[in-house]
């Protein structure tokens, strides 16, 4: 298993130190750092702090996730879906949590609410171009509008799959 340091520093008392729920969890829980409950009305957003400042290493990324069970039966989840910490950012981690339930949601005190992923990532120089190679443009069509090539040819052209066979044997043999 690859394993990597996270210095943490408890900005509030009753923060709780990141867990992993197994061995192999990938994700590990965050937790809300709340004086009192914090009721979510229907379709609000309201920011819950952790209580943790992190250093992630340089090359590396903290992914927010929602934890599924409270997304999954309470509805409350992050309401950029997935948040993204840059290695630069020492502030608190703060969590935008949103109802997508028609029902108020608590969120407790000390309560698991979302899961961080440590990720490596790739930092990309960008160029840029007068155009796409036409193949790699038009096949990402096909495959935005019809899922496949073979289901773009059957759509458009009638091909079946038999008939697909049948000419790919001809022109590719």
């Amino acid at each position: 298993m690859n394993n990597i340091q996270i210095k943490v520093k408890k900005l509030k008392e009753g923060a709780v130190m990141p867990t992993r729920g197994t061995e192999y969890a990938a994700g590990s829980d965050l937790y809300a750092c709340i004086d009192s409950p914090i009721v979510i009305a229907p379709h609000e957003t309201v920011m819950i702090g952790t209580g943790l400042a992190m250093e992630i290493p340089a090359g590396y990324a903290g992914l927010i996730y929602p934890r599924s069970g409270i997304a999954s039966k309470r509805g409350l989840a992050p309401a950029n879906k997935v948040g993204v910490v840059d290695p630069d950012y020492r502030g608190e981690f703060m969590v935008a949590m949103h109802n997508h339930s028609e029902a108020p949601a608590t969120i407790e005190p000390g309560e698991r609410i979302v899961q961080l992923v440590i990720t490596p990532f790739l930092t990309p120089d960008f160029e840029e171009i007068k155009g796409l190679t036409p193949e790699q443009f038009v096949l990402g069509i096909i495959r935005e509008r019809y899922g496949s090539a073979d289901a773009y040819l059957e759509a458009e052209y009638g091909l079946t799959p038999a008939r697909l066979m049948r000419l790919r044997r001809m022109y590719l043999e």
